[in-house]
């Protein structure tokens, strides 16, 4: 068992100032453990800030995002082709220190002792969490049981949160799907609370179940955040 708590946080996207404000809350001890459910990068003011951030934190554990995984392809790739038009505000801007830190990124982390995994993305209910592919634990939003598709909830027809179908254990700690409140169901949470798009952010302690939050500063990025899938 890990002998501190545990906070994970969810998606930053570049709110650095936000993310000192959050950290400042958390006051963390010589032993406690912060990890990021991924996607610190993109959208918001400051990716690099926040990459600094999360570099030079004791006890810090970076999981890997849907942002990171596509940045990290195109940079091994040259693929201009998978990039979205936002990701050419960070990428002139990355060091090859931040391209390396960003290659070390996790797809997910396992506490044995609490029956916890932590990802970015989440998990198709009928396959074992561990045997699931880079895309799906960080790009899943929703799924339809009947057709089998899974996906962002732009891009899925009749589709609902995977929350909805996971069985557990273990119990799942997530991000990537933002909304206007922390979703919870009995065998997952989902900590992104938009941020960057005007909400909050929000950190989830393991070992006491404790959420904590910050306001946004300002909205970033125009969406309209719901509590639904």
């Amino acid at each position: 068992m890990h002998p501190g708590k545990i906070y994970t946080i969810g998606d930053v996207h570049g709110c650095n100032v936000e993310l000192e404000d959050l950290l400042n809350q958390l006051n963390l001890g010589e032993h406690d453990m912060v990890v990021f459910v991924g996607d610190l990068i993109n959208r918001g003011p400051d990716s690099l800030a926040v990459l600094d951030i999360a570099r030079n934190l004791p006890g810090a554990y970076c999981l890997l995002g849907n942002h990171e995984l596509r940045l990290n392809r195109y940079h091994q790739s040259g693929d201009r082709s998978i990039l979205k038009d936002y990701d050419w505000e960070t990428i002139p801007k990355l060091s090859e220190q931040d391209w390396r830190f960003m290659q070390e990124f996790h797809p997910n982390l396992h506490f044995p002792g609490l029956q916890t995994v932590v990802v970015h993305g989440g998990f198709l209910p009928d396959k074992p969490w561990d045997e699931q592919s880079v895309d799906v634990v960080t790009q899943i939003q929703v799924m339809n049981r009947k057709t089998g598709k899974w996906g962002k909830r732009s891009d899925v027809s009749g589709g609902e949160s995977w929350m909805k179908y996971w069985q557990g254990p273990p119990f799942v700690v997530t991000g990537h799907t933002p909304r206007s409140a922390v979703v919870r169901t009995k065998w997952s949470i989902c900590i992104d609370t938009g941020c960057v798009y005007g909400g909050k952010l929000t950190a989830y302690e393991l070992t006491e179940d404790q959420i904590f939050q910050v306001d946004a500063r300002q909205p970033y990025v125009t969406k309209s955040l719901t509590t639904s899938a």
